[in-house]
Order: structure tokens, then C-alpha cells, then sequence
């Protein structure tokens, strides 16, 4: 590892701007997909460049080998699950919203870090780091103009994927001593096999008449969120380690939010700003008190 540099910075904000961007593309691809075939899509043109990237370096994929089990179980609750629920919540809430529940990972990984690992107890500072962030979340969900009874269960399946990625991320120490592109590889294609007789059988994709903005997305939210953003976060980790890497927390929520803005015109409410701001000041002490242990 070394010392942050600009053009580390610079990764770090296109990682953020581009996990970010994953939230308005998910709106659009809404308008002609279902959410069990944005999943598929994801995964399957995310695996494209993950696989073309092992090839090249000609790391062995052990997708079917003897810990096959484990790839299957974490494709299943660290993709399809997340993606299929994230998918199906984003119909009916904005994007921003989206992006604002969804920047809990952090906060939810220390709450089951503390009873699932060794090293992640709770101390002072994470206790009041989540406090104020699921604040934010709970203040969030009294925003009438943005979250009422026709959405509210949708807005809890975001959160609820939410959890999956933290669940998928402790399943995935059980072979941490793996090379990363070939847990990623191998999970892409346990994902794509999962999700093949769901989409065949439910959405029947291929009888659709997609929107060109949603088949756009559709293959931007497999190729560039999916794929290459996970490539260029091993390039992150690998250069400047997992603390410097996990500061995407705080920009993905205020990026979606800006973002969703933009391109959808979606309404920012004052409560979503505090709760926004609740948010990131809960990750900023989680994080703190994870550079303390560290240190």
C-alpha cells in the first residue's frame, strides 16, 4: 500500500460516481424490465469483463470445484438477492432514496460483524455511529411526500438488500484466502445459473419491446457498476487498503442523490437532506472508530 495520491482520489470519486450512477440507471431500466431480469442483465454482462480479466491473467476459475457451495451461496444472497430486491423497491421509490438506504451497508456490517467476527466488536464510537445513521434512515421514512403507504414496503426491500450485501461480504470470509477475481468470477456465474430459470420462467425478457434508455442502463448496470467498478475497486484496495477504499460510503448517497436530480428531476425534501446528513455522519464515526482499531 501506499500514501493517497491525486490520481488515487480521482479513482476513488469515479469509483463513487460510477456505484452512484447504478441507482438512476435502475429507475430507467424500470420503465421496461422487470426486476428479476435487471438482476440477470447485471450479473450477466458483469461477468464479461471479470472473467476476460482472469482469462487474461490466466487465473483459474473455480466456480464448480469442491467449494462450490460457498460460490453459489454468497452469487445467491451477495447478487441476485440484493439486485432482484434493489430492482423491485427503485419501481416504486426514487432513485435518491434508493441510494440513501442502500449507503447502511457499513452501518448494518458493524452491527453483524460484532456478533460474527472476532475483530469488529462494538465500541463507544460505533454505538453512537449508528445511532445517528439509522436515525437518519428512521427520519427518512417520515418523509409523507416521498415514502407514504403504497411504497413503504418497497423502501424496506432496498434496506433489506442492503443486508444481503453485508451477509454475502461475511459469507465470503469462508474463503477469503482465494484470489479476489476468482470469487468474483465464480460467483458472476453461479449468479447467471440462479437467476437463468427465474427469468425464463417469470419475465420472459425476450417477448419484451425494451425502451432504448432501459436497454442502455440495463447494460450499463451489468458492464460498468457490476463489472469494471468491481476492478477498479480491487485496484483501490490493492494500492491504498480497505480504509481509503471504504470513504465511497459518504460520496455514494450524496452522489445518487445529485444525480438522481439531474437526470430524473426527482424532488430533495429537506428531511432528505438531514436524513442524508444523519447518514454520512454515522459512517464518518463507524469509520473512525475502524481507523482507530486499526492503528
Amino acid at each position: 500500500m501506499r500514501q493517497p495520491k491525486i490520481i488515487d482520489y480521482a479513482l476513488l470519486t469515479i469509483l463513487s460516481l460510477i456505484w452512484a450512477s447504478a441507482f438512476f440507471n435502475i429507475k430507467i431500466a424500470t420503465y421496461s424490465f422487470g426486476p428479476v431480469t435487471i438482476a440477470f442483465l447485471r450479473v450477466f454482462f458483469g461477468a464479461i469483463p471479470v472473467l476476460l480479466l482472469c482469462y487474461y491473467k490466466k487465473i483459474k476459475i473455480e466456480a464448480f470445484s469442491k467449494d462450490w457451495h460457498w460460490f453459489a451461496m454468497i452469487g445467491f444472497i451477495n447478487l441476485v438477492a440484493p439486485f432482484f430486491l434493489i430492482a423491485y423497491g427503485v419501481k416504486s421509490v426514487q432513485s435518491n432514496l434508493a441510494a440513501i438506504l442502500m449507503s447502511t451497508t457499513p452501518l448494518s456490517s458493524t452491527i453483524l460483524g460484532h456478533f460474527y467476527t472476532k475483530n469488529e466488536k462494538f465500541n463507544l464510537v460505533k454505538t453512537f455511529g449508528i445511532l445517528i445513521g439509522f436515525s437518519g434512515i428512521i427520519f427518512l421514512f417520515s418523509d409523507n411526500l416521498l415514502i407514504d403507504q403504497n411504497n413503504f414496503t418497497s423502501a424496506l426491500l432496498i434496506l433489506l438488500g442492503s443486508t444481503c450485501y453485508v451477509i454475502g461480504g461475511i459469507l465470503t470470509l469462508k474463503i477469503s484466502k482465494k484470489k479476489n477475481e476468482n470469487v468474483t468470477g465464480s460467483i458472476l456465474i453461479w449468479a447467471t445459473i440462479i437467476l437463468i430459470p427465474f427469468v425464463s420462467f417469470i419475465e420472459q425478457p425476450w417477448q419484451v419491446v425494451p425502451r432504448t434508455d432501459s436497454l442502455i442502463s440495463v447494460i450499463y448496470l451489468g458492464i460498468v457498476p457490476t463489472g469494471i467498478a468491481w476492478l477498479l475497486r480491487f485496484k483501490i484496495l490493492k494500492d491504498n487498503g480497505l480504509i481509503f477504499q471504504s470513504q465511497v460510503s459518504y460520496l455514494i448517497p450524496i452522489f445518487g442523490t445529485i444525480l438522481g436530480y439531474i437526470f430524473l428531476k426527482e424532488l430533495i425534501t429537506i428531511k432528505v437532506l438531514i436524513s442524508l446528513t444523519a447518514v454520512c455522519i454515522g459512517i464518518f464515526f463507524v469509520r473512525r472508530a475502524d481507523r482507530k482499531n486499526l492503528s
